[in-house]
C-alpha cells in the first residue's frame, strides 16, 4: 500500500502540474506519514544526498558554462562552421550541427547551447530564406549533444546515482563517441531535409578563413582538452578539473578574448547560482524518493515484470529505453537519472549492459526528453527565438527525432560505442 501511496501520490502531483521537485519530495512526505515514520528521515535523506563531495563538480561545471557564454566563444564557433561547412547544401544547417556539437563541448548544457546557439543562428537562418520550423528543430536536436560532452554535470550526477558502479572519469571519456555518433546522424538528417526543401548551398570562402576562423575558436574549445588530458593523466580528478575549467573561462575571457566584464561575470555567478540550488534540490529530493524506492523493492519489482514480457536483452532494452524515454518527457534529467538509475541499472547489468553504456543510455534518453512535450525545456527555449509555435515544430520533427533515436539504439545494442574509449584509455 505504501509503495501505491508513492507512486500515485507523486503521478497525481505532475499532473495537475505541481514542480517536479514538489511532486517528489510530497510523494515521499505522504508515504512517510502513512508508515507512521518521522518526518526527520526525508531532511536526512535529503540531507546526506546533497552532502557528496564530487558533487562541488556540479556548481563548477555550470558556472564556466555560464561564463563561456559571456566570453564571446559562441559567436567564433559559429563563425568556424560556416566556414567550414557552409557550402554544402542546407550549409547554414550543417553550420548549426557542427556550432552546436562545438558549443556543447564547452557548455554541458543542451539548454545553454540552444540559448547561445539557438539565438545566433535560427535568425540568421531566417534571413536567409529557411524554414523557421527548420532553423527550430536543427538547433533543439544538435544542442542535446550538449548532455554527453566532457562538461555535462548530469554526468556527475549519473556517476553517483549508479552507487559506485562507475567512475566519473569513464563517463566523461566515454561520452565522445556517443556524441561524435549523434552529430553525424544530425548532419544526416539536415542534409536530407535541406535537399528536399531545396535550400540553397554557400559559397566556400577558402581554407586561409577556415584556418583563421579555427584558430579564433580553438582558445574557447581548449577547455574540453585540458579537462580530458588533466583527468587521463592524472594531474586533477574530475571535481579538480570543474574547478580548473572554471579558472580557464575566466582567464580567456578577460584576458585573451577580453570580452568578459565585471557585470558578466556578476551575470554568470547568478544563473549558475541559480541552477545549483535547482539541480541540488532535485537531488536531495530524489535521493529520499530514491530511498524509498529501494526500501520498497521497486528495482526487483520491476525486473520481475519485464522478466514476465520477455527474457530477451533486445527486447528489455527496448521496454527500459521506452520507459526512459516516456518518464524524460515529464520530468527534468536530474531527477529521471537519480529516479531511474537505482531501479533499471541492475535490471540491465543482469542482462549484460555495463554501467558505463547504461550511463549514455540513460543520457540520450533524457536529452530526447529535453525536446519532447508537454515540458521540453530546450524546445520551448528554441520555439521562443524563432517565433514558431511547438506545434508547428513537432509537424515536421520526425526526420531529426529518427536520427536521434537511431543512434540511441546504436549506442543500445552495439557496445562498442559506449566502451571503446574507457576501455582503450583507462582500462575500464
Amino acid at each position: 500500500m505504501a509503495l501505491i501511496i508513492l507512486c500515485v501520490s507523486f503521478l497525481v502531483l505532475l499532473v495537475i502540474g505541481v514542480p517536479v521537485a514538489f511532486a517528489i519530495g510530497l510523494s515521499a512526505v505522504a508515504t512517510i506519514l502513512y508508515e507512521g515514520l518521522p518526518l526527520a528521515v526525508v531532511f536526512q535523506r535529503m540531507s546526506s544526498g546533497m552532502n557528496i563531495f564530487s558533487f562541488l563538480a556540479i556548481p563548477f561545471f555550470i558556472f564556466a558554462g555560464e561564463l563561456m557564454l559571456y566570453s564571446g566563444v559562441a559567436d567564433r564557433i559559429v563563425n568556424f562552421a560556416r566556414n567550414l561547412v557552409g557550402h554544402i547544401r542546407g550549409g547554414l544547417g550543417m553550420s548549426n550541427v557542427v556550432a552546436c556539437t562545438l558549443f556543447g563541448g564547452v557548455s554541458g548544457s543542451p539548454v545553454a547551447d540552444v540559448s547561445a546557439m539557438g539565438s545566433v543562428m535560427i535568425p540568421m537562418m531566417k534571413r536567409e530564406g529557411y524554414d523557421a520550423d527548420y532553423a527550430v528543430n536543427v538547433t533543439t536536436h544538435a544542442s542535446l549533444v550538449g548532455a554527453l560532452m566532457p562538461t555535462s554535470h548530469n554526468m556527475i550526477i549519473y556517476a553517483l546515482a549508479a552507487g559506485g558502479h562507475v567512475s566519473i572519469a569513464a563517463l566523461i571519456v566515454a561520452g565522445l563517441v556517443p556524441a561524435a555518433l549523434l552529430t553525424i546522424c544530425m548532419l544526416v538528417a539536415a542534409y536530407l531535409v535541406a535537399l528536399k526543401r531545396g535550400y540553397p548551398a554557400g559559397i566556400f570562402p577558402g581554407w586561409a578563413p577556415v584556418w583563421r576562423s579555427l584558430a579564433a575558436a580553438i582558445p574557447g574549445l581548449f577547455v574540453i582538452a585540458i579537462i580530458l588530458v588533466g583527468i587521463l593523466s592524472g594531474v586533477f580528478t574530475a571535481t579538480e578539473s570543474a574547478a580548473v575549467a572554471v579558472i580557464y573561462s575566466i582567464l580567456l575571457g578577460v584576458f585573451f578574448y577580453r570580452t568578459l566584464r565585471f557585470e558578466h561575470l556578476m551575470k554568470a555567478a547568478a544563473k549558475a547560482v541559480k541552477t545549483t540550488g535547482i539541480v541540488l534540490l532535485l537531488i536531495g529530493i530524489s535521493n529520499a524518493f530514491g530511498y524509498l524506492i529501494s526500501l520498497y523493492g521497486v528495482a526487483q519489482l520491476t525486473a520481475d515484470f519485464l522478466s514476465q514480457i520477455s527474457t530477451s536483452p533486445f527486447v528489455i532494452f527496448f521496454l527500459v529505453n521506452l520507459i526512459l524515454f516516456l518518464l524524460g518527457t515529464f520530468l527534468d534529467m536530474a531527477a529521471t537519472i537519480l529516479i531511474c538509475t537505482p531501479i533499471f541499472l541492475p535490471i540491465c547489468m543482469q542482462m549484460g549492459m555495463g554501467p558505463v553504456q547504461f550511463g549514455m543510455v540513460m543520457l540520450i534518453n533524457c536529452a530526447l526528453g529535453l525536446n519532447t512535450p508537454p515540458v521540453g525545456t530546450t524546445q520551448v527555449v528554441g520555439c521562443a527565438i524563432g517565433g514558431v509555435s511547438v506545434a508547428d515544430v513537432m509537424r515536421t520533427i520526425m526526420p531529426f527525432y529518427g536520427a536521434l533515436i537511431a543512434a540511441l539504439f546504436l549506442v543500445t545494442y552495439v557496445p562498442g560505442f559506449a566502451e571503446f574509449l574507457p576501455n582503450l584509455l583507462l582500462g575500464d
